[in-house]
């Protein structure tokens, strides 16, 4: 089963433990990898009247499930310390953070500015396959042809997959897909 959320919906949801049902910390950020379009990590909050950053983080592999309401998890240890861990996981680039960027199609055009992005969750792994536009649109996206950090390049054919609300957006994100696959052969 997937599911499509838009990476504030996650923002604020809960880390739940799936060995005790502990509320272990709450999902400050989303980390993904632009050029694979996959969620990474989730930086993380405490949870309760203290909460601020927590050191630990929650790769994606140690994630069980996500569902509208709770990101599970096996146990408190399947979160990992920053400090353990290396690359980008341990520190992400700054130039990750596409909120605000402007989408250009690679005809020149300019739909909108990233207000937010769509994940699809799946049972394997959460893939980026669009953003939420600041004109209420949504936006497919394949594999970008350019991220510089203010910009990103889309192909001008996913101007005809754009779409008003989330509901629609699976369709959209398939059918531009197929689009895509039926240009390569």
């Amino acid at each position: 089963m997937t599911l499509l959320m838009r990476a504030t919906d996650l923002i604020g949801m809960p880390v739940v433990t799936i060995d005790g049902g502990e509320d272990v910390a709450e999902v400050k950020d989303v980390v993904f990898d632009p050029d694979r379009n996959e969620v990474m990590a989730f930086t993380l909050n405490k949870r309760g009247r203290f909460h601020g950053p927590l050191k630990q983080i929650l790769p994606w592999p140690a994630v069980h499930a996500i569902g509208r309401d709770a990101v599970m998890i096996e146990s408190a240890g399947s979160l990992a310390d920053r400090d353990d861990l290396s690359g980008d996981l341990r520190e992400p680039p700054a130039n990750r953070d596409v909120i605000g960027d402007a989408v250009v199609t690679d005809a020149g055009v300019a739909l909108a500015r990233v207000a937010d992005i769509v994940v699809e969750v799946g049972d394997e792994q959460a893939a980026v396959v669009g953003y939420a536009l600041d004109n209420g649109k949504f936006v497919p996206i394949p594999q970008q042809l350019a991220v510089s950090g203010e910009t990103l390049v889309v192909p001008a054919t996913v101007e005809r997959f754009l779409v008003d609300d989330l509901a629609g957006f699976a369709a959209a994100v398939e059918s531009f897909r197929a689009d895509l696959a039926g240009g390569e052969q």
